[in-house]
């Protein structure tokens, strides 16, 4: 049990159709704590990720997000949104809106800070993940792996208590990949909890506290990077590892 819990999931399920795609799943995440959380497709990574900020619902089970239940839905469930920053895999930016404008709008919206103030505070967060200067652009005149750090700057412009990554690097290029990991793992050092379902295991050896293995559904392993990398404890485990390590 993490000393100080911040995100607890008991007991969750949850069905697609036949599908049980969670089944029985307890994680807690501790302040601060990256917890990285990887396993084959179709494992249930990405729902887990959006249970936890209730993009999916649940059937049974309790998620608690510092202490508190997750909200059913209206304003009360915006501000949840507010308090745990969400990145997907596409970058869901505004396309007609600028950069700056894309990391500023939520901040007036949801957060109630005036137009100034919001821009000022995302000035200091594009400068943060190496933006600065792309601000009066539009996401098309961007990079994937510039528009994914805009994503970045905007979740973290709610000063959000934890921020959930879902695949955030899997729809990039190479190349690009690197750069947002990059902030990410600064993001880590700095302290933010973050729960990250990836595909990037020199991210989850580096950055990680703990690794999440999940197959079927179920969280299989979940243990420190060294002991998961080095000493799979699961059939599973061994295999998902012995045919990713190849390459």
């Amino acid at each position: 049990m993490a000393v100080d819990t911040l995100i607890e999931l008991r007991g969750v399920n949850k069905h697609f159709g036949d599908l049980h795609v969670l089944r029985n799943i307890d994680l807690s995440v501790g302040r601060g704590e990256v917890v990285v959380i990887i396993g084959p497709s179709g494992s249930g990574k990405s729902t887990l990720c959006r249970v936890i900020n209730r993009l999916e619902t649940i059937e049974s089970g309790t998620i608690t997000l510092d202490g508190q239940p997750l909200p059913e839905e209206g304003k009360e469930l915006a501000r949840l949104r507010a308090e745990v920053g969400m990145v997907f895999q596409s970058f869901n930016l505004f396309a007609h809106k600028t950069v700056l404008a894309n990391v500023s709008l939520a901040q007036v919206k949801v957060r109630g800070r005036k137009r100034a103030e919001a821009d000022k505070r995302s000035l200091e967060l594009l400068d943060r993940v190496g933006l600065v200067d792309q601000a009066p652009k539009f996401p098309a005149q961007l990079s994937g792996g510039q528009q994914q750090r805009v994503a970045i700057a905007r979740a973290l412009a709610m000063n959000p208590k934890a921020l959930l990554f879902d695949e955030p690097t899997s729809a990039l290029d190479p190349e690009m990949i690197n750069e947002v990991l990059e902030v990410m793992r600064q993001l880590a050092q700095e302290g933010m909890t973050m729960v990250v379902v990836t595909h990037e295991m020199g991210f989850a050896r580096s950055a990680a506290n703990r690794v999440v293995f999940m197959a079927d559904g179920q969280i299989v392993e979940d243990r420190t990077p060294e002991q998961f990398f080095t000493a799979p404890e699961s059939d599973r485990a061994k295999d998902f590892l012995s045919k990713i390590l190849k390459h």
